[in-house]
């Protein structure tokens, strides 16, 4: 048997793509995968044409759109002027430089980061790169999967590579058995809660224990989805046999003995039982209860059956007076009860066909309650796709809820599905920063996609487990 090398995944993918160490001291990085869309990309490839330069692995490039189409009426042109001319910039971009698109027509079109482990693109042992914060979800899968800025999509479409530094490495086992009513989405707000949300910086998040390897793949891409909600720069999950089952026969993924190979590689990169690690934090699951978000970032969260805290209960009291002041609430007041006006299920964390069911299985036979607005949006044309293969558009449907295209929709206010004024948002999405959906005085309360949906039915925040 081998000897064991106690180095961590992390360490294994890094030193395996390395390039070459620059006078900076920076690394610099192969990047196996790069996917793009229509919002970081333009200013990317004028800079190209500007230096005359080419793509130079076009076959490692993969683009699409969703950051800003529209999810119910998509005639073109777009409405909205400066979502036709991105979206135009982009074909115009795709085309000339040889790389593979996934536009509006195509069914493979969705958000990046449910379209890329969708087609198998996401595979374990590579580093991966997208113009977005969000990319950490990637590593799931046991990648190195980075968010970037335009400067760096260029880099990586001139080059292939980036410059970057390297990051210590934090354990996180959550531990024990998850109860009834608690998901993915509970887990990773209560370790943003706990650990804050710059708490990662400087750290890659290696999310373990055993409540964390019975998850399956969608559930393990909620978590690492907001890795960089926690302020890491990486998150990922160990592969094992999960990932290799959930990769086998999808569209990019090598077939018969190369599939074997490739297991067999995927395997060698998954952390050493002696790695060692910077920090190591421990969680129980089993104390883990429903949890929701109650101020302007992800950190600022409390469980379903607590109140809301005082600000001098809190590390960074000035950021929760800050909070209060914009969501119109006092401490010390339950969040059980607390009213919304709109009920989002959709985004890259929570727009898979697991997440649907998961809220369908709460909506079905019922109804949405009287004044809500109410929406769902699949993540990827093929989820939309299983999903009404299923039934479950008509449960939606049925129960009062639209039912959309594939988009990032209302996660962000880069689309028409936005906020009005100061209407309450239950949104299953990663972010609650002011602003974020589309209206400056519009609250979010972040949750399970579940949560979102008895939400609805309610017309306020129930507690999820009295339907499961």
């Amino acid at each position: 048997m081998a000897k064991s090398s106690g180095r961590t995944l992390y360490d294994k993918i890094w030193e395996s793509h390395t390039v070459d160490v620059l006078p900076t001291g920076q690394t610099q990085l192969f990047i196996g995968l790069h996917l793009i869309h229509e919002i970081t990309t333009a200013p990317a490839f004028d800079m190209l044409r500007e230096k005359g330069l080419e793509v130079a692995f076009p076959e490692r490039t993969f683009a699409t759109l969703d950051h800003i189409v529209p999810t119910d009426v998509r005639t073109r042109p777009f409405l909205d002027e400066q979502a036709e001319e991105l979206t135009q910039a982009l074909e115009k971009n795709v085309s000339q430089f040889g790389v593979e698109f996934f536009g509006l027509e195509s069914d493979r079109q969705g958000i990046v980061h449910v379209i890329g482990p969708q087609l198998g693109l996401t595979q374990p042992g590579m580093t991966l790169a997208c113009g977005d914060s969000h990319t950490s979800t990637h590593g799931a899968f046991g990648a190195l999967a980075f968010g970037i800025g335009t400067s760096q999509v260029r880099d990586v479409l001139a080059t292939q590579t980036l410059a970057m530094d390297r990051l210590k490495v934090r354990r996180i086992n959550v531990n024990g058995r998850l109860s009834e009513g608690v998901y993915a989405k509970d887990v990773i707000l209560s370790i943003i809660r706990r650990l804050g949300v710059a708490g990662g910086k400087g750290y890659a998040y290696e999310y373990g224990g055993s409540a964390i390897e019975k998850l399956n793949m969608e559930e393990r891409m909620t978590i690492c989805n907001m890795s960089i909600e926690g302020g890491a720069l990486v998150g990922y999950v160990n592969p094992d046999t999960t990932t290799f089952e959930f990769l086998k026969g999808r569209p990019f993924v090598p077939k018969g003995e190369d599939y074997e190979t490739a297991v067999a590689y995927w395997k060698s990169t998954a952390s050493d039982p002696d790695a060692r690690y910077d920090d190591v934090v421990e969680i129980g699951g089993s104390n883990i209860e429903p949890t929701v978000t109650w101020g302007i970032n992800p950190g600022q969260a409390v469980g379903i059956s607590e109140r809301l805290p005082h600000p001098n209960e809190l590390p960074d009291p000035e950021g929760a007076k800050r909070a209060y002041e914009h969501m119109g609430w006092q401490p010390g007041t339950p969040i059980l009860g607390t009213s919304i006006d709109v009920a989002f299920i959709g985004s890259c964390t929570n727009s898979r066909l697991s997440d649907l069911r998961a809220a369908a299985k709460i909506v079905r036979s019922r109804k949405v309650h009287a004044g809500v607005r109410a929406l769902v949006v699949p993540g990827s044309t093929e989820v939309k796709r299983l999903a009404e293969r299923e039934g479950l558009h008509q449960v939606f449907i049925d129960a009062g809820f639209e039912w959309r295209a594939a988009g990032c929709s209302m996660c962000l206010g880069m689309n028409p599905d936005k906020l009005k004024g100061r209407e309450i948002c239950a949104s299953s999405s990663n972010r609650n920063f002011i602003g974020r959906q589309g209206s400056p005085g519009g609250r979010t309360i972040l949750m399970s996609p579940p949560m979102v949906a008895a939400a609805a039915l309610n017309g306020k925040i129930v507690d999820v487990r009295q339907y499961t």
